[in-house]
């Protein structure tokens, strides 16, 4: 690795770029033992435990903690300046696009690249900042369950959600008028380290129940999300506001009329 960063000024230097030092890290991904010192322009390049590259944060055990610490952080930070909009008497179906463009977004950035490595506690996570905004949304009680609201506002979890857009992209990568995406990320096996594949997303199915959201046996043939809410003509908001009006109702507990 030093022999290559020996000659990698002379290839800065023909094409005229220029490299922060100071900003570059070595990370290796799976060994534990001490390296070597490297050196790139005779100053030392330190090694790191995490780096972030293109908006992804990595560790060495490639668990992809610090990825979603970064992106639950995020979302919260989102979710916080938002609270007042998501609580509104806004419609329903717009708060939803909301929540969709500004916190979903930042949960599930680069997701087709990296969730197949979280564990299921990770995910857990992710899908727990899902529920906190759509009970938000809808201002559901706390003894409606989340996978009613899931079902009521037509929002798949955070896992079906991600497998679509993953499909999605290996499909315009597969068969798109770029050659060089053409089986990008390609399904082997897995290593001895027994560490997912990205393109698992496409093979695995959506588990039978996730805590907290619905059963998976959303139709991936439709349009994700809010898209497939109809709108009436008359009223501003969408049918998932009546059927979250009937949820209120139907969830309510009952008085005991037997009691003294």
């Amino acid at each position: 690795m030093q022999r290559l960063l020996n000659l990698l000024p002379e290839w800065l230097d023909r094409w005229r770029m220029a490299v922060n030092v100071g900003k570059t890290a070595a990370i290796v991904f799976g060994v534990r033992k001490p390296l070597r010192q490297l050196q790139l322009r005779g100053q030392d390049i330190a090694w790191q435990t995490s780096v972030r590259y293109l908006g992804c944060h990595m560790d060495a055990t490639l668990s992809m903690v610090s990825m979603v610490n970064h992106a639950v952080n995020h979302a919260q930070a989102a979710a916080s300046m938002l609270h007042q909009v998501l609580s509104s008497r806004l419609p329903i179906r717009t708060k939803l696009r909301i929540y969709g463009a500004y916190i979903r977004s930042r949960l599930t950035y680069a997701a087709p690249a990296w969730f197949a490595l979280c564990s299921a506690h990770q995910k857990d996570r992710l899908q727990v900042q899902q529920n906190k905004c759509l009970r938000l949304i809808v201002g559901a009680p706390r003894y409606v369950r989340n996978d009613v609201i899931h079902r009521d506002t037509r929002t798949p979890t955070v896992e079906v959600f991600v497998r679509t857009i993953a499909r999605r992209m290996f499909a315009h990568a597969d068969y798109g008028p770029c050659e060089h995406l053409h089986g990008i990320a390609p399904a082997l096996d897995r290593p001895i380290t027994g560490r997912p594949l990205p393109r698992e997303l496409l093979q695995s199915p959506p588990p039978a129940r996730q805590r907290g959201g619905t059963n998976g046996d959303i139709d991936d043939s439709r349009p994700i999300g809010i898209n497939n809410i109809p709108a009436r003509a008359h009223d501003d908001y969408a049918d998932s506001d009546a059927d979250i009006s009937r949820t209120r109702q139907t969830n309510r507990p009952k008085a005991n009329d037997g009691g003294p």
